[in-house]
Parts: C-alpha cells; structure tokens; sequence
C-alpha cells in the first residue's frame, strides 16, 4: 500500500517531481565533474611524470612536489657529477617552462639525453626537430589544437614550427630542445628537474641514498613515491576548494527538497489528514514522506551520474586534453550527499506533515 502511495504522490505532480530529481542530479553533476576534473588533471599529471622512464628525479632544495612551480636553477653540470654515480645509467636534465596561453601546460626544455631515460618518443607523425625553433607536441595536443606537422604556431612570444606529433604519456604535452627553450626566456639553460634512470630497479633506494650523498640539500624522489603524492592534500588548496563544492552542491540539494518538501506537504494537507483519521501513526506519515524523498534521490543520482558520463565523453571529444576522471568512490560519495540532503531536507516537512491534527486537516481547503 505505501509503495502505491508514493509512486501516486510522485506521479500526481509530474513537473514538481521532474524539477526535484533534477535537482539532486545537478548536485550529482556538481560533485562528479568537478571533483573528477581536478582529479583528471593530477592522476593525468602523475601518469605522464612516470610516464618519462625514470626511476628517480632531483629537483632543487626545498621544491614542490608540482613541477609547475619549479625554478630552472640547476647548472647542467649536475648532470655529469649524477653519471659519476655507480648505478645511474642515465641522467636527463629538463628545462621547465610554464605556459598558460590556451590553458595550461609545461613545456619541456630537453637535449639528447631524454631519450636515454625515456627510450625515445613513439612517433605518429613527422620527426625529430632538425633545426632551432622546432617543437614536438603529443596527440592529445595536436588534437586539441588541429594542429599537424609543418604548422606555425607562436608559443613563448616565439613563431615556432610543429616537427613531428608522438604520443601521450611521456611527461609533458609540449618538447623543444633545450637551447630554443633558454633563449625564448633569455636566460642560460638550466635545469628545473634531472630525471635519473638507474641500471637496477631493484636498487632504486640505494641510488637514491648515494645521490642525496653528492647532491646535499638537493630534494631526491622516487617516482613510485612521486606519483602517490599527486594527490588533492598534497596541493596547496585543492582540498578547501573540493570541500566547497561538496558543500555547495549540498545546499543546493538540501533546499531544493526542503522547498518541494514543504510545498508537497501544503497541498497534501487534507490527504494526510485523512491517513491520520483512518489511525495513521506519526511515524508512519514520518516514513512515508522520508521514503518518497529517497526514492526522488535515488532517481537524481542515477540521472545524474548518467549525465555527468555524458559530460565527460562530451568533453572529451571538445577538449582532449581536458581530464576528468569519475571514480567509483566518488559515484558512491555524491550518492551518500544526495540522500543526506534528501533526508535533511525532508525532516523539518515530515514533521510537519505528522504533527498535523485529523480535523483541521479534513477541514483545510
């Protein structure tokens, strides 16, 4: 008899339904895209950084974990006392260049040595640059830009020319040698990062410990150990502004089901008056308007969800080097969030609607 009850109260208003279930889906939306985004872009980030071929990375005392934020401040000559060291099979210095025209992106600054850590790029088209002011993009890059072999483009205040396009995964999305690099910033050519490959992988901490040796005060990082800390609390901020979202999203939820709630509650005055006089308890016109709601719920996240896939791949296809990533944990989470605002919403007119008296209510007009 409930289950008849709710599925007539939600279908006797098709359009105060409709605009609830969208509601919650907007905050399933909210959560997922969001939260997916900056989780794209620092699993994309920590992938691709692996993605080099390197075992360890020496950056300058006291950086970041986020090599946006590295200065290019090592001589190269660091790279030759690196090579001395028994176990290191190859070092790659990297300039580093950040580049927020068009969204942003990290420009690598390499020389010859990359390729002994990376095992060289996979082309899909053209080649390696044979003369100055020659860069090589990624797919997802070239995608993005509509760009192919031969194209200008003008990066850095500089007219630069696309040699050849390889595939994603190998740091950054971005590659020209080092000495074009330094000259666009006029400055010398230094390194903000050395990407050390060593001869064991089982002897990865050991190398690690004889390089801190050499390179006092110099930051040493594993790139098992690097990776896992591209996370949202490794980064300045990210954790207050997902805290945000989730708790905008929330509101949003909480009022939008107290007010269809509420207004629901009005205009069923005199049908809860009548479950009342027929011995109706509190608890159940209690449990009655918590299970509508949940159902409402459970009909927005599922919408929601669905959409926010379809946002993704949408987005995707717009933009391919744009990340989102929705992950079970988080579908599981935005699902928990969109029930607890359902129900928080939903208290304040359950009680409402229980605490009304039989007579008035038959009486109500």
């Amino acid at each position: 008899m409930k289950k008849q009850m709710i599925i007539s109260g939600l279908r006797a208003r098709p359009v105060r339904t409709t605009v609830t279930i969208l509601a919650v889906a907007l905050e399933v939306v909210l959560i997922l895209v969001i939260i997916g985004l900056t989780t794209g872009m620092t699993q994309e980030t920590a992938r691709r950084t692996a993605g080099v071929g390197a075992e360890l990375m020496v950056q300058p005392p006291g950086a970041d974990v986020l090599l946006a934020t590295s200065e290019n401040s090592m001589p190269l000559s660091l790279g030759d006392k690196l090579r001395e060291i028994p176990g290191v099979k190859a070092v790659a210095p990297v300039m580093l260049k950040m580049n927020i025209k068009g969204g942003i992106e990290i420009l690598y600054g390499i020389d010859s040595h990359f390729t002994e850590v990376s095992g060289g790029f996979h082309w899909l088209e053209g080649g390696p640059s044979k003369s100055s002011n020659e860069i090589i993009v990624d797919d997802l890059w070239a995608k993005d830009h509509s760009a192919k072999p031969g194209d200008k483009i003008k990066l850095l205040n500089t007219e630069l020319t696309i040699s050849g396009i390889v595939d994603h995964g190998q740091g950054s999305r971005v590659f020209m040698s080092m000495e074009d690099l330094s000259t666009a910033l006029g400055q010398p050519a230094r390194a903000g990062v050395f990407y050390v490959k060593v001869k064991d992988p089982e002897q990865v901490q050991g190398v690690k410990g004889e390089i801190e040796q050499v390179l006092t005060d110099y930051t040493v990082r594993d790139m098992k150990t690097l990776t896992s800390l591209y996370t949202s609390s490794n980064i300045p901020g990210l954790d207050y502004f997902i805290n945000a979202v989730v708790a905008i999203a929330l509101i949003i939820g909480i009022l939008v089901i107290f007010l269809s709630m509420y207004t629901t509650i009005t205009e069923r005055t005199r049908e809860i008056g009548i479950l009342r006089a027929m011995g109706a308890s509190k608890a159940f016109i209690v449990g009655l308007i918590f299970q509508e709601t949940t159902v409402v719920c459970i009909l927005g996240v599922i919408f929601g969800t669905g959409a926010s896939f379809f946002i993704q791949r949408t987005l995707a296809a717009a933009f391919p080097t744009l990340m989102i990533e929705i992950t079970r944990d988080w579908i599981a989470r935005a699902a928990v969030f969109a029930i607890l605002s359902g129900v928080i919403g939903s208290f304040y007119p359950s009680l409402k609607a229980a605490s009304q008296d039989p007579v008035e209510a038959l009486a109500y007009e």
